[in-house]
């Protein structure tokens, strides 16, 4: 009884908080709507995608600010990256590299270290074979990376995370989409990764409130 009491009060004051927050953010300025909006399944959690590439400094940059956002949040709350790949080569490429990573287990580890590979480091990543390379460090071998990349598992994911690039709208990164249903991206109206994230929270409260 307690417990149902205590939940009762914590949605009740998620549920003020949007509210309260709903003349400051609204549809079609501060987040979008997605068309394709998929049907409802129950889930106990709101789910918070983060839209990116290796190929983006801005990205780069948003890491340490999707960082700190993790850390604050709840159970309810899961996050999740897509790599996207854009149409351009050397993006894919990328993209498939961090949906091995995913496969192998070794992606929290691999992440911000490929990321600053590329922006602190200046490494460029030409072929298969640097990225086995680099991957290695994580205790995977060269060839087992090297499978996993060019596997079936890998262009199936590939395809429907490009698929779920187009269906979001997704034309510039880092763009965030909330429960598949809202897409936040950076804009006049939200002018800097500190709002972009502040949308979110407000987005994911509506959520929890709607559970």
């Amino acid at each position: 009884m307690i417990q149902k009491a205590i939940l009762a009060l914590g949605l009740l004051i998620v549920s003020q908080l949007a509210m309260a927050q709903e003349a400051a953010f609204q549809e079609g300025v501060h987040y979008f709507k997605i068309g394709q909006v998929p049907a409802d399944t129950g889930s106990d959690t709101v789910e918070v995608t983060e839209l990116f590439s290796y190929g983006c400094s801005h990205c780069f940059t948003f890491e340490a600010y999707v960082e700190s956002w993790r850390k604050k949040q709840a159970e309810d709350v899961k996050f999740n990256r897509i790599a996207v790949g854009f149409g351009r080569r050397a993006w894919e490429m990328m993209a498939r590299a961090y949906i091995t990573a995913e496969m192998l287990g070794i992606v929290e580890e691999s992440h911000i270290a490929m990321m600053n590979a590329i922006w602190k480091e200046k490494k460029q990543f030409r072929s298969l074979d640097d990225l086995a390379e680099f991957y290695s460090q994580f205790g995977i071998e060269k060839s087992k990376f090297t499978a996993n990349f060019q596997s079936f598992a890998a262009d199936s994911q590939l395809r429907r995370d490009q698929r779920d690039v187009q269906l979001f709208g997704i034309t510039g990164t880092p763009s965030l989409v909330v429960n598949r249903k809202y897409r936040v991206v950076s804009s006049k109206d939200v002018k800097d990764f500190d709002a972009m994230l502040d949308v979110v929270d407000f987005l994911v409260a509506k959520e929890l409130a709607a559970l």
